[in-house]
């Protein structure tokens, strides 16, 4: 998956962005809506990690999507 893609996908993706970013709120998944540059500002806020360790997170994320099969289907 790519972050283009990620916004059209982000209902089905963004429970994984939870175990991922367990720091995240609920309500930080909603506002971020698919958007990757939000998701590295808020990954960047709570964990406290430099803009492009939080784009690195974001991309490696990114990339296990498209290598785990979704169990819910």
């Amino acid at each position: 998956m790519n972050r283009d893609t990620l916004k059209g996908q982000w209902k089905q993706v963004k429970g994984r962005a939870k175990e991922t970013w367990g720091k995240l709120t609920d309500d930080d998944l909603l506002r971020v809506e698919g958007n990757a540059e939000r998701l590295a500002g808020l990954v960047q806020e709570r964990y406290g990690v430099t803009r492009d360790e939080a784009g690195k997170q974001i991309d490696r994320f990114l990339e296990g999507i498209d290598d785990k099969p979704d169990a819910r289907h």
